[in-house]
């Protein structure tokens, strides 16, 4: 049984992947717009309020950060195009586990948040960011990204299931933005008004951030509250604790679906 699951889901992610082959522009696109926004902040925009020392050094890893939360429009579009299309109802027909449908869509995300993990990396040497832990602490960090990603995702599965229409995604979209900058991505919470940085700092990105940040080599970054302070912990502890939420909504929501 589990060796049948795991081929399904296998087959699941390579029709995901095929995707990727008809529609190259939302990918490239999908690569490029935290790429613009790592740019435009890092050399338009500017910004770094309370920052000590080099800006980039702060502003790459709230940027890889923010990038776990950006880009779910393309998975909550595909699962709701899925639905409208009767897709889900064809899969429902085959011999086949009714969970491969939600994993290999979430593997194929999770391959995609990877390779914007290593673009962005890339792009943030290239404008001078440099990584003074060890190699250790750079795979603990990339797992804290990916942990954060994983989280996200399910959050999106399970609102595009509710949401049901492609048209509605929208409006969860807008939701994501606030959420989004309300983290310490661009900003110390130190340099905003005290109710906004005390809200910046419990928020799941500021943690990832400022772990990201502190297992970098960057001093100071954890300065402050409890939660900047245990930044590893918490986000170890926020992602976990999403995803106990959102995996079993997302799955009973599919399930439902199926009937």
């Amino acid at each position: 049984m589990t060796v049948w699951a795991l081929t399904d889901s296998w087959t699941m992610t390579r029709r995901e992947l095929a995707h990727w082959a008809r529609q190259p522009v939302q990918v490239v696109v999908g690569l490029v717009f935290p790429v613009m926004l790592l740019l435009m902040f890092g050399y338009l925009v500017g910004g770094g309020r309370g920052v000590e020392g080099a800006y980039v050094g702060f502003l790459v890893p709230g940027m890889l950060a923010l990038t776990m939360a950006f880009g779910l429009e393309a998975t909550m579009l595909a699962v709701t195009q899925d639905l409208g299309k009767g897709v889900i109802d064809r899969f429902r027909s085959m011999p086949m586990a009714s969970s491969a449908v939600l994993v290999g869509r979430s593997a194929a995300d999770m391959l995609q948040s990877a390779l914007s993990l290593i673009v962005m990396i890339g792009v943030g040497y290239a404008i001078g960011w440099r990584w003074h832990g060890g190699f250790g602490s750079f795979l603990g960090a990339v797992g804290l990204l990916l942990l954060l990603r994983f989280a996200m995702l399910w959050i999106g599965i399970h609102l595009a299931m509710v949401a049901g229409r492609p048209e509605m995604v929208q409006a969860v979209q807008i939701l994501v933005w606030p959420i989004g900058f309300l983290s310490n991505a661009f900003a110390t919470p130190e340099a905003m008004p005290g109710w906004l940085g005390a809200a910046v700092e419990w928020n799941p990105m500021s943690a990832t951030a400022t772990a990201v940040r502190e297992l970098s080599g960057i001093p100071g970054v954890a300065d402050g509250s409890w939660a900047a302070e245990h930044a590893p912990l918490m986000a170890v502890v926020w992602p976990v604790a999403l995803v106990a939420v959102f995996f079993p909504l997302a799955v009973r929501r599919f399930r439902r679906l199926s009937h």
